[in-house]
């Protein structure tokens, strides 16, 4: 009995849970924590077939394809004369808007692009045609449908950021409406959709929605514009097909357009302290250059005092938002950028508006007033400013060319009161910067030694037309008699400059004393032994050899100084 009972308690076990499974089967509900465990799913299970995606590409092109096919119906019905065209054309219109709704509505990016491309591929032709085929559309009526289309297209995009319906319809509408401008030769309803879509591009990008087709449209305004204004500068009986404009209907599209970028630039940099972009800098340049151009065109008279007292205003406009704003900003770029406007503002402003003698003094001043700002607020870009006024200043009274002629040329006339005014903005300009000490960045020395540079280059030149003068009280002048005067001057200027510039600690002095030294030596070849008397040849070696025996004893060391 033993051995028989391990095999009957194994099969007595099968058959209690043979009972309990099919009990499990026949009451589900009652049988607690019941696990059914499924197979795997087969890989031809998960994966999907490449033709359902095939076939959704395929659905939006068919769809695309029946959208371009009911716009060649419609051109047939225009062509026949069963109906009106100009119902014909705002059925066609408002077909092409149904394309750009659709692409709006629709969730997929792909079907956007597609539908959206569909909607411009139906309006460019179109209107076009409607334009200068059938001349059913005015150039005015055809712009506002340009600037219907792209108005509409950014009230779609606004809400769900649909980059792709911005940038086909803002691309399309420009492009139509520059290439309508040209055919129908009437530009002035064009140029106004255009500003339109650049007015809403900014307004796009200032809020933080698409900018990248920004510059396209930019650059297709400046282009229609630009092109207005060469096509109206040309004289009248060159462009007989074009209509008449006056000087208003001419300005107010470059100024407009120098509007929109210059609130632009404005808004951004001052009341939202945003960095100013590359493109922000070369647009609004390029928008005021236009406006320029077109003021110096139509006011030919008054143009330039016009443009030149605006010049003045938006510079000191500019200035005071740089000291007042900028200058304390750790962002540098809105202060070079719109400093630098400034100055080339000023310096615009003043040889448009005044003469030439008053520019310089306007000028001499205002370098005086930088250098003087740049001491007090330790502003590297205001003495770059000084620099530059003086330089021009330098130029616009002559004193350049009066002290080049009076050190190595021919001798001139007595300069102009300008050119002393100048000389003495120089020195000035000079003496109230700091000297140089230690380890100064590149920048600052050049622009010590340029205004250095200038001033003793005009005080020499004038030592040299003062010894002239006092040697013609008693001999006329001769070649050989200038050429020991400007030696004696040179040599005693650097004598001086080698002694006040290791004093003063003025580095720039010691070195534009050395140049000198150069000077004298090529003027001695070129100018002193080839006029060919020896005994004002001889004065002129020996003044130059005690120069150069004298400098080195006149001078402190730089060790000594600090330099």
């Amino acid at each position: 009995m033993d051995d028989h009972s391990d095999p009957l308690d194994l099969l007595t076990k099968r058959l209690e849970a043979l009972e309990r499974r099919v009990c499990a089967l026949e009451h589900p509900s009652e049988t607690p924590n019941t696990t059914v465990v499924r197979p795997p799913e087969t890989a031809q299970d998960v994966e999907r077939p490449p033709s359902a995606l095939a076939g959704g590409a395929f659905s939006v092109f068919g769809k695309a394809m029946i959208g371009i096919a009911g716009a060649y119906l419609l051109r047939a019905v225009a062509e026949s004369t069963s109906f009106p065209k100009p119902l014909i054309a705002a059925l066609a219109i408002a077909y092409a808007m149904l394309w750009l709704i659709c692409a709006a509505r629709t969730r997929a990016y792909f079907s956007t692009i597609t539908y959206a491309s569909t909607s411009a591929l139906i309006l460019a032709p179109m209107l076009w045609e409607l334009t200068l085929s059938f001349k059913v559309l005015t150039a005015v009526e055809s712009a506002a449908v340009l600037s219907a289309f792209a108005g509409t297209a950014s009230a779609l995009a606004w809400k769900r950021n649909l980059a792709s319906i911005f940038w086909i319809a803002n691309v399309t509408a420009a492009t139509v409406a520059f290439a309508l401008s040209i055919a129908t030769r009437e530009m002035t309803p064009f140029i106004a959709a255009l500003l339109l879509m650049v007015l809403l591009n900014e307004y796009a990008a200032f809020r933080g929605h698409e900018q990248s087709v920004r510059p396209l449209v930019a650059v297709v305004a400046d282009l229609a514009i630009g092109a207005q204004f060469y096509i109206y500068a040309s004289p009248q009986n060159e462009r007989t097909d074009y209509p008449l404009l006056g000087t208003v209907a001419l300005l107010v599209p470059s100024l407009t357009l120098f509007l929109v970028y210059g609130t632009s630039v404005a808004l951004k940099t001052v009341f939202f302290q945003r960095k100013i972009s590359a493109f922000e800098t070369l647009q609004a340049t390029v928008a005021f250059l236009l406006f320029a151009c077109s003021v110096l065109t139509c006011a030919r008279q008054s143009g330039a005092i016009v443009l030149g007292a605006i010049c003045l205003l938006l510079s000191a406009v500019s200035y005071a938002t740089v000291i007042g704003i900028f200058c304390r900003a750790p962002e540098r770029r809105n202060e070079r950028v719109i400093g630098t406007w400034s100055a080339a503002l000023f310096l615009a402003g003043s040889l448009l508006c005044l003469p030439t003698s008053s520019a310089s003094l306007c000028l001499a001043v205002a370098a005086i007033v930088a250098t003087l700002l740049a001491v007090h607020l330790n502003h590297p870009l205001l003495q770059f400013h000084g620099a530059v006024y003086l330089i021009a200043a330098a130029v616009a009274s002559g004193l350049l060319i009066s002290a080049f002629q009076a050190l190595v040329g021919a001798l001139p006339g007595a300069p102009a009161w300008s050119a002393y005014v100048v000389t003495v903005s120089a020195v000035f300009c000079y003496a109230a910067r700091k000297p140089c000490r230690g380890e100064v960045i590149f920048e600052k020395k050049l622009l010590d030694f340029v205004s250095a540079l200038l001033a003793v280059s005009a005080l020499a030149a004038f030592l040299v037309a003062g010894l002239v003068s006092l040697v013609a009280l008693e001999v006329t002048p001769a070649t050989h008699h200038i050429a020991l005067i400007r030696t004696l001057t040179i040599c005693a200027t650097v004598l001086t400059l080698a002694f006040s510039g290791s004093r003063w600690r003025r580095i720039e002095l010691t070195r534009i004393g050395y140049a000198a030294l150069v000077l004298v030596a090529v003027k001695l070849i070129l100018e002193d032994l080839r006029l060919g008397h020896l005994e004002f040849t001889a004065a002129s070696i020996f003044l130059f050899a005690i120069t150069l025996i004298a400098v080195p004893r006149v001078r402190i060391p730089e060790r000594h100084l600090g330099l």
